[in-house]
């Protein structure tokens, strides 16, 4: 019944019926990462990495099968098909390119090599031994350039890997955007730091809190939003703030509590709200199906990036959230209001990302996008990467770390494999910008519905003009649609100069 109120072809009926197998393994593939990251014991990476690896194959397989392939062709060549047909042909035609392009033994080697990796970097970033991480990412980049090269490229090998995360991107284009920012955001950041309007430092950061009563704020703050915790959704702790969706109907975020400094976990909370949010506002009649779920990474980011940045940096935030903290954290009974918006968008040159301000957050992107151009292109060793990490972030933030954990061990993902991610995080970020000032054309009293948790609207027009496509349209295509233009770091810049200057 479901199918039918959607997809009318009999040939993409029987498609959607295929696939479900195709999905049911990447389910099961999504819960034994979530768990792997928030509640497996460290021995257990030898049974799961394996289990993971052998999975990627199934999957692959089941993928491949040249019957359901010969359907998708099929599908292909077919008249009359309505949007939502023809996306499911686009994404299956992409996922079976990609798919077909890896030897089995590829995606099994891939999967234990960064299962293993995983647990290596959470015990080198502990332990600050780079050493312990050091080998495994040789291994990573290894399959990383051998995977390019079965991917096949026109130009780079990173345009393949680009690819992957952001379809149609390319290394020229990322070029553009980052030589653009660095040009005219730098001068921005260092007139914000001359200035010294905008506060670099404040006694909120010092302030320790226990885990339970921020787990207690977080959890009011997802309340205003809409979260529906226990229903559809979850929250939990691990290292690296992350969302993982299972369906429409199990959408899961955590955060990560330090005992000292409360905005890094709200602003992680409402981040990963926002990735949820994209996945829980999905059609439900595109469930089981492969146009379910957001369409790349750059559009998911842009949907995080608008709550942390846009509404959760805001004034109008601060003010609604103040009574929460005043009945959680009583030494805020010192503070006002505006001191808790000043405390969410100091501007300093910082070592985490994850913790960056609005103005330097793209900075920590470049650094990390010049790094695996040259490990990918010009084949750089792990080895040399530290002391390459240190003068980059020198050059554009004018510090430089004095740890591994602050510098290169801060991030996940190349333990993760994830290669060709990074870029996604800046075009997240720029379109937040653009989607903000969008929406506050359309909605003139924004700052008094964030004031006064009247969220419903935000949240409908978010899925008006992004979520309800889920991967129907390529995310150049779906910008188009919705917006009429594609990235442009204009709408960033210009958000920047009006917020700091």
């Amino acid at each position: 019944m479901v199918i039918q109120m959607v997809f009318e072809n009999e040939v993409i009926k029987e498609i959607i019926e295929k696939y479900r197998r195709i999905w049911a393994i990447g389910h099961a593939q999504s819960v034994l990462g979530w768990d792997m990251e928030v509640n497996m014991p460290k021995e257990g990476i030898t049974e799961r990495s394996v289990a993971q690896g052998e999975l990627s194959v199934m999957q692959q397989e089941t993928l491949l099968a040249p019957k359901f392939v010969e359907l998708v062709n099929k599908a292909d060549g077919l008249e009359g098909l309505n949007e939502y047909e023809k996306g499911v042909v686009r994404v299956l035609k992409r996922e079976i390119r990609i798919s077909s392009s890896f030897p089995p033994e590829f995606l099994r080697e891939l999967s234990e090599t960064t299962s293993k990796a995983t647990a290596a970097w959470t015990e080198a970033k502990e332990k600050n031994d780079y050493d312990k991480f050091a080998p495994w990412l040789d291994k990573i980049m290894e399959l990383a350039k051998k995977g390019a090269d079965y991917l096949g490229y026109e130009k780079y090998p990173y345009d393949a890997l680009l690819d992957l995360f952001e379809e149609g991107l390319t290394t020229d284009e990322v070029n553009a955007m980052f030589e653009k920012l660095e040009k005219e955001l730098k001068p921005v950041l260092d007139r914000i730091l001359e200035e010294g309007k905008v506060p670099r430092e404040h006694p909120l950061e010092k302030l320790e809190y226990k885990r339970e009563n921020m787990e207690k704020v977080n959890k009011e703050i997802l309340k205003l939003f809409g979260f529906p915790l226990g229903k559809r959704s979850r929250i939990d702790i691990s290292p690296h703030p992350f969302t993982t969706e299972f369906g429409i109907k199990d959408v899961r975020i955590t955060t990560r509590y330090e005992g000292i400094d409360f905005r890094r976990t709200i602003l992680s909370t409402v981040h990963e709200f926002g990735h949820a949010l994209y996945e829980l506002q999905q059609d439900e009649r595109f469930m089981f199906s492969p146009i379910r779920g957001g369409v790349s990474l750059g559009i998911h980011e842009s949907q995080s990036r608008f709550w942390e940045n846009i509404i959760g940096r805001s004034v109008e935030f601060a003010e609604l959230i103040y009574p929460i903290l005043q009945e959680n954290l009583p030494e805020i009974k010192d503070y006002t209001p505006r001191d808790i918006y000043n405390y969410f968008n100091i501007v300093r040159p910082d070592f985490i990302r994850t913790e960056a301000d609005v103005v330097t957050y793209n900075f920590h992107i470049l650094l990390r996008f010049k790094l695996e151009k040259i490990m990918i292109n010009e084949g750089i060793k792990a080895k040399d990467l530290p002391e390459l990490w240190n003068d980059e972030m020198e050059k554009l933030l004018g510090i430089r770390p004095k740890s591994y954990a602050d510098g290169i061990l801060q991030d996940i993902h190349w333990a993760h494999g994830t290669i060709g991610y990074f870029p996604t995080y800046s075009i997240g970020t720029l379109l937040s910008a653009q989607i903000g000032e969008y929406m506050m054309k359309d909605m003139p009293d924004f700052g008094d519905k964030v004031r006064n948790a009247e969220f419903e609207p935000i949240k409908e027009w978010l899925r008006e003009r992004v979520h309800k496509y889920g991967s129907i349209y390529p995310p150049k295509e779906l910008l188009q649609r919705s917006f009429g233009e594609g990235v442009n770091p204009e709408y960033f810049i210009r958000y920047v100069k009006a917020k700091y200057l």
